[in-house]
């Protein structure tokens, strides 16, 4: 073989490899944003669930400093379970968007599967901010403490899980006042927030 066709070989063959590596990342940005879009169609659905089984908490999420919005497909069999999950931080105002996951853990007996939404309803930016850049991790268990007053009736059915920071949960058969969110992790999802992953 002459040293000109091994050269055109060599070449041909970096101009494949280059080939497929061009479309394997068009095919990973492709796939960044549909799942950027389907976490918000997602959030949309999530939203407008809650606002049919409680009309109230349109006021609430729209008053609010931002919100956060989840949807979780849990599964316990036995003694343990678990389940993960996406969704989406929005600030108010801006509507700048971070996407964001959850992991979580959960002990018990029993078997099944539930699937539910989970939004966060921040009353100030802190409370909002340290959820974004933070993360969040809650390792207590939640139970509905209505709380009146100041807050009027638009948050009468979330739970207050921590300070500024609402939660509320969304079946299939409505809101649930038994929050278990033990052993939940969120944090932003740093392959969807990229920039550079367009």
């Amino acid at each position: 073989m002459s040293a000109m066709h091994r050269l055109n070989r060599t070449l041909a063959a970096l101009l494949v490899g280059g080939a497929l590596v061009l479309s394997a990342g068009q095919a990973l940005a492709g796939d960044v944003q549909e799942e950027r879009t389907e976490i918000r169609e997602q959030s949309d659905r999530a939203l407008a669930h809650l606002y049919k089984v409680d009309p109230g908490a349109r006021k609430a999420v729209e008053s609010a400093a931002g919100y956060a919005t989840f949807s979780n497909k849990g599964i316990k069999i036995g003694v343990a379970g678990g389940g993960t999950g996406r969704g989406l931080a929005v600030e108010a105002g801006t509507g700048k968007a971070t996407y964001m996951r959850f992991v979580e853990v959960q002990a018990g007996v029993g078997m099944g599967i539930k699937k539910y939404d989970l939004i966060f309803v921040f009353k100030t930016r802190k409370a909002l901010d340290a959820f974004i850049h933070e993360g969040w991790q809650y390792g207590g268990q939640a139970t509905a403490a209505l709380k009146h007053g100041d807050e009027g009736t638009a948050l009468a059915g979330a739970v207050s899980i921590s300070p500024d920071v609402w939660l509320y949960q969304v079946t299939s058969s409505g809101l649930s006042a038994d929050l278990t969110v033990k052993g939940s992790k969120y944090f932003p999802d740093k392959d969807l927030n990229d920039p550079q992953a367009k």
